[in-house]
């Protein structure tokens, strides 16, 4: 970014904007623009508070969501940051050039230690369709830039859109690489589909030859456990990067909270651990206090509301997902399993009342493309070539009358071009999406995209995707592939485009990124159609076919 700390314009307080946070007593603060170093440490902040970065997010056509948080000392064992007991005015400024030379808009509101000295400025009256720079300050302390971008008209289709997804960061098994490439991309807008961050204490999931580096404190269960993980994630220099190149969308899958949790059940009821209530409370408001969510999203006990819909003009509706908050626990256990509950209409991965939320979404939607940014697998992946269906009980298969009530409903509603788009399996895949899974010669009614994971299980290695089994058994499954990365996808009228983004080592830092391949998904022709796939290198380390035994394993080997 152009901007640096030296030029940071200090003006007037203008309207228009509005913290989540109420800014209690900000009248009695000091102009944070005005304020010394010295004035600031005789309160108790004493170095730089902006050690966590900055963010922005869910865009509308007039604005976004600004985000930062004050930590002087970011892994802080009691989670407060090295922050003392009190609330700090923080100043925001937005800019309409590059080198902040135009101040568009500006306001102050209030890091309140109730809320980990979070900051979320929700700003409304810009222009559409616009790229933006914003940064924070304090006295002295000036954040780094981000950009962010607002949302085209709703009448408008705008240009093509560039927008990427990712999903599943665990820190201690590789570098964030992925996220340092993908903010060099400069995209529009990214979504995060879960696993942000991982629970679990150091030399618990570990991967083999060892981590490369190691969590901090213990399984997160308390308010200070979640709060120093966030910290210890937002304070890495990769992640950093992306959050400032583009707004994000964010929504959480488990490990934001406990491995495979449904609604009030934990992984392991059956096993003596604190309130998992509570533990769920904490959970949800460290990651609103780190996200940068509206204050629609503010979490009230164990309550939080993150499914919501965001438009992108007429191109496209993104309807984010909730599938952990509302589901019914797995039928039969996680894993793989042949289980008779799976197909019982009277339970849902989604809870009752958001399945007909996104119902109705696709009913009033005018959008090109309406794009459900949601956590697990969605196609059926049946692991035997046998009689018997064995599928990952955790995922949409697990709830395979969910999956037909929401195919059925974008099919009635004639969505024009339903893409699911997925996380959680750490691999990439695409698919053809069905209504009914075992007639492999009925019509193809969507398409799915799923992103690998950023670091989860390692550096992994390349393959020949038409190899894999399950593509055999599942003649939908059009692509695998295990390393690591990313998915970015270029959503135009008459075509959307994938590229899945691999970088061949998270192990040690600072790998190059390539495209492994290319799908295509055209205007009213559901499916996903292959127009590139780089030949294997034969100077990688190339693992061995991959089999069924092994997929499972990356996937559900989570302590």
């Amino acid at each position: 970014m152009s901007l640096n700390r030296r030029h940071f314009l200090v003006t007037g307080l203008a309207a228009g904007a509005a913290a989540a946070i109420p800014a209690t007593a900000a009248h009695a603060e000091p102009d944070p623009a005005a304020e010394t170093a010295q004035s600031l440490a005789s309160r108790g902040l004493r170095t730089d508070p902006f050690t966590l970065g900055v963010a922005s997010g869910d865009p509308d056509h007039e604005g976004f969501v600004l985000w930062t948080r004050l930590a002087q000392e970011p892994m802080a064992e009691d989670g407060l940051g090295g922050m003392p007991q009190r609330p700090f005015p923080v100043q925001w400024q937005i800019y309409g050039d590059e080198r902040g030379r135009r101040v568009v808009r500006t306001g102050v509101t209030v890091a309140a230690p109730e809320w980990g000295h979070s900051v979320h400025v929700e700003v409304q009256g810009l222009s559409s369709d616009r790229e933006y720079w914003y940064r924070f300050r304090v006295g002295p302390y000036v954040s780094p830039v981000g950009r962010a971008r607002t949302a085209p008209h709703p009448l408008s289709y705008g240009g093509a859109l560039a927008m990427a997804f990712v999903s599943c960061a665990q820190y201690e098994h590789g570098y964030f690489t992925s996220y340092r490439r993908l903010a060099e991309e400069h995209p529009d807008l990214v979504l995060h589909l879960g696993d942000y961050q991982y629970e679990y204490t150091r030399d618990t999931y570990t991967i083999p030859g060892g981590n490369v580096r190691h969590h901090e404190g213990p399984e997160t269960e308390t308010l200070a456990n979640y709060r120093q993980r966030h910290a210890q994630y937002k304070a890495d220099p990769d992640l950093q990067a992306a959050h400032a190149a583009a707004p994000w969308l964010v929504v959480w899958d488990d490990h934001e909270l406990d491995n495979n949790w449904a609604d009030e059940v934990p992984e392991r009821p059956e096993t003596p651990q604190p309130n998992f209530l509570t533990r769920r409370e904490a959970a949800f408001r460290a990651y609103y206090e780190n996200m940068p969510l509206r204050r629609t999203s503010i979490p009230r006990g164990i309550d939080m509301q993150l499914y919501r819909r965001i438009r992108w003009g007429r191109m496209a509706t993104f309807h984010m997902l909730d599938t952990r908050q509302y589901r019914d626990d797995q039928g039969c256990g996680d894993g793989y399993r042949d289980c008779p509950d799976a197909v019982d209409p009277a339970r849902s991965i989604t809870g009752t009342a958001q399945e007909e939320w996104l119902l109705n979404g696709f009913r009033h939607s005018r959008a090109q493309w309406d794009i459900l940014g949601q956590q697990v697998f969605f196609a059926q992946r049946d692991n035997n070539a046998g009689p018997a269906k064995i599928t990952s009980q955790d995922a949409w298969d697990g709830y395979v009358a969910s999956r037909q009530r929401i195919t059925q409903g974008w099919i009635d509603a004639e969505v024009r071009n339903p893409v699911v788009l997925t996380g959680d399996v750490h691999a990439h895949w695409a698919s053809d999406l069905k209504l009914d899974y075992d007639d492999p010669t009925g019509p193809t009614v969507g398409s799915e995209l799923v992103a690998t994971s950023i670091s989860t299980g390692g550096n992994g290695a390349d393959s020949d995707p038409a190899q894999h089994p399950f593509l055999a058994i599942n003649p939908h499954l059009k692509f695998y592939n295990n390393q690591r990365g990313y998915v970015l996808t270029k959503i135009e009228r008459d075509l959307m485009t994938a590229d899945f983004k691999v970088v061949p080592q998270v192990q040690t830092p600072g790998s190059e990124v390539y495209t492994k391949a290319t799908f295509v998904i055209e205007d009213r022709a559901p499916g996903v159609k292959q127009t590139y796939l780089r030949p294997l290198d034969p100077a990688m380390r190339i693992g061995q076919q991959m089999t069924v035994e092994e997929t499972v394993r990356l996937e559900t080997e989570r302590p």
